[in-house]
C-alpha cells in the first residue's frame, strides 16, 4: 500500500478518505526511464514501492471505464511544482549555512569573510536594515522636498516683484527722457543692459501686463 508520493516537493500521503490515487512506476524500461526523467530528482532510482499520486497526471491520462481509476498505457506524469521544491531546498541550504557559520571557529577565513561583509556594507551604504528605517528616511526626504518647494516659491515671488519694480522704474525713466525732464542717455547709465534696448512702447505693454496680473478677480 502506498504511503506517500515520490515527486519532488509533493507532500501528498495516502488517505482512503481523499479521492487521490497512487500509481507505481511502470515495469517497461523505456516508460520507466521517461517517468524518472520527468520527475527530475537527482540520482533517483524508483523501487518496487515507489509511487506517484494522481495530481501529477492530466485528466486525459486516466481510464475511467471500469470501477477503479487506472492509468492508460501511454500515460506520463507532466504536472509538477518544481518552484516550491527549489525554494524549499534553498531555504534548507540557507539554514545549513547559518548553522555552519555559527558553529565555525574564528579563523583567518572567517575574518576575511567579515571584512568582505563590511566592505559590502560600505559600498552599499544606501541600503536600509529594515522597512521602518526606510520609511523614516522617506518621510524625512518628503519634508525636505516640501521645504525646498516653499523656498523655490518664495524665490519666484521675489523675482516677479523685482522684475515688476524694474519695469516700473524703467518705464518712468524712459518716459521722463521722452518728455525732456531727464537728460537724454540717463537710462543708459542706470538701467541694466537687457532693458536699455527695449522701446518705450514695449515698456507700456509690460507695465500693463503686470498690472493685469495684480488685479483681483471678482
Amino acid at each position: 500500500m502506498p504511503t506517500n508520493c515520490a515527486a519532488a516537493g509533493c507532500a501528498t500521503t495516502y488517505n482512503k478518505h481523499i479521492n487521490i490515487s497512487f500509481h507505481r512506476f511502470p515495469l517497461d524500461p523505456k516508460r520507466r526511464k521517461e517517468w524518472v526523467r520527468l520527475v527530475r530528482r537527482k540520482n533517483f532510482v524508483p523501487g518496487k514501492h515507489t509511487f506517484l499520486c494522481s495530481k501529477h497526471f492530466e485528466a486525459s491520462c486516466f481510464d475511467l471505464t471500469g470501477q477503479t481509476r487506472r492509468l492508460k498505457m501511454d500515460a506520463v506524469p507532466t504536472i509538477f511544482d518544481f518552484c516550491t521544491h527549489i525554494k524549499s531546498m534553498e531555504l534548507k541550504s540557507r539554514n545549513l549555512l547559518k548553522k555552519n557559520k555559527n558553529c565555525s571557529p574564528a579563523g583567518p577565513s572567517n575574518l576575511k569573510s567579515n571584512i568582505s561583509s563590511q566592505q559590502v556594507l560600505l559600498e552599499h551604504s544606501y541600503a536600509f536594515r529594515n522597512p521602518m528605517e526606510a520609511k523614516k528616511r522617506i518621510i524625512k526626504l518628503e519634508k525636505e522636498i516640501a521645504s525646498l518647494r516653499r523656498k523655490m516659491k518664495i524665490c519666484l515671488q521675489k523675482e516677479r516683484r523685482a522684475t515688476r519694480r524694474w519695469i516700473k522704474a524703467t518705464y518712468l525713466m524712459r518716459n521722463l527722457e521722452a518728455n525732456n525732464v531727464l537728460p537724454k542717455g540717463t537710462s543708459e547709465h542706470i538701467l541694466p543692459t537687457a532693458l536699455r534696448s527695449l522701446p518705450l512702447e514695449d515698456f507700456k505693454i509690460l507695465e500693463q501686463h503686470q498690472q493685469d496680473k495684480t488685479l483681483p478677480i471678482l
